[in-house]
């Protein structure tokens, strides 16, 4: 359904992107913000999906600074390994650069909103608060979120998390659920990556009710 093409950030640094297009006119954008696997199968088709729902979708290589063209399609101690070394690599503010080139990629579109997962649910927690031009912003089990509690986002943002999930533990995001207490806070019976239909983790009841608290986010906020 979709295609890669190349973006550059603001530095110069050049890097790709999956980008799935609507049928008919779009009703704005989505930028999906990989895992530690890269923008790998499974990415591709959140982004594909989207796409199927209206919206432009992309999804940039945030890992490309590190290591270019990193996509892990299995989910093995082996591949999450390597996959965190390389996401410990990254700068953050780089990554908020290649957000940012990205959005404005697809602003053409109409409102942009921005979706993560695991690392990248931490990267759109973080767009929220630093990336101009962004409509909406949701994070899925986004690692890091809670000891990031001080960002302030500039645009409406909802968060779901998995109250199985020993890498985020459920006392940290309540307690940041109270420094944020306007911002909705989603929480399923289910365990880290439970949207990813490729992980033991995947649990399809919580996966298709954030979807559709998601969907209805975004038709909100974006169109």
């Amino acid at each position: 359904m979709g295609h890669l093409i190349e973006l550059m950030a603001k530095d110069g640094h050049g890097f790709s992107a999956y980008r799935a297009d609507s049928v008919g006119t779009p009703r704005g954008a989505v930028v999906v913000l990989q895992e530690i696997w890269g923008v790998n199968d499974h990415i591709r088709k959140v982004a594909d999906s989207y796409a199927a729902d209206g919206y432009v979708a992309i999804a940039p290589a945030i890992f490309d600074r590190v290591e270019p063209n990193l996509a892990m399609d299995e989910y093995t101690n082996e591949t999450r390994t390597r996959g965190f070394g390389v996401m410990q690599k990254v700068n953050l503010d780089d990554a908020v650069l290649d957000i940012g080139a990205t959005v404005d990629a697809v602003s053409f579109a109409g409102k942009v909103g921005v979706i993560g997962f695991c690392f990248g649910g931490r990267l759109a927690w973080l767009a929220a608060a630093r990336v101009q031009g962004l409509a909406a912003a949701v994070a899925y089990y986004g690692g890091g979120i809670p000891g990031m509690v001080e960002e302030k986002p500039r645009c409406p943002v909802i968060l779901h998390f998995g109250e199985k999930d020993q890498h985020i533990p459920v006392a940290s995001v309540q307690e940041f659920g109270r420094a944020h207490p306007t911002i909705p806070i989603f929480m399923y019976p289910a365990d880290h990556g439970f949207n990813c239909d490729q992980r033991g983790s995947y649990d399809a009841p919580s996966a298709r009710l954030a979807r559709e608290r998601t969907l209805e986010f975004f038709r909100k906020q974006i169109g």
